[in-house]
């Protein structure tokens, strides 16, 4: 399915707010990603994505419409060399190879335009759909962190997967 990473502005907000209020997207996202998702959040995070200067925030859309999100954030510290990735896709997209081109795209932009030597992910245990998005993009299953994510009233692990520039 045809689909463009493009910067975030405002013109995306009713998308993103509709595309973002599925309970199946924040099951499997760090409690800042807020739900229920509403305008005044996506107002919110696309105010705080256009600021951003150092790390790479993309709206992921379809016909114009924003119907997912990805972003790398670069380490701090020690980590400098070192980034995260965190994605997420509205579920009427699930399936359609759509996450797996979104990440290669952006991490190959990452490691063209950004002086990093590594990008990791943790993934929610249970989300095996995102552990295999990682594996096609050339992610290794670095480890897992027992009991490591407090989400809606249980203990989950996290899998860290990492794709180490060559």
């Amino acid at each position: 399915m045809e689909f463009t990473l493009q910067k975030w502005e405002p013109s995306l907000e009713p998308s993103l707010a509709e595309s973002a209020k599925d309970a199946r997207i924040s099951a499997y996202m760090r409690d800042s990603f807020p739900y229920p998702y509403t305008p005044q959040s996506a107002r919110e995070f696309i105010a705080f994505a256009s600021r951003q200067k150092r790390d790479i925030y993309y709206a992921i859309a379809v016909n114009g419409r924003a119907v997912g999100g990805i972003a790398v954030t670069l380490g701090q510290d020690v980590y400098a060399k070192s980034a995260e990735i965190g994605y997420w896709l509205n579920p009427a997209y699930w399936g359609k190879g759509i996450m797996t081109a979104a990440v290669r795209r952006i991490c190959a932009e990452a490691f063209e335009k950004r002086d990093i030597a590594r990008i990791h992910a943790e993934v929610f245990s249970p989300n095996a759909a995102s552990v295999r998005v990682l594996q096609k993009c050339g992610f290794v299953q670095e480890g897992i962190k027992k009991k490591s994510v407090f989400k809606r009233g249980k203990y989950y692990d996290s899998v860290v997967m990492a794709l180490v520039k060559e």
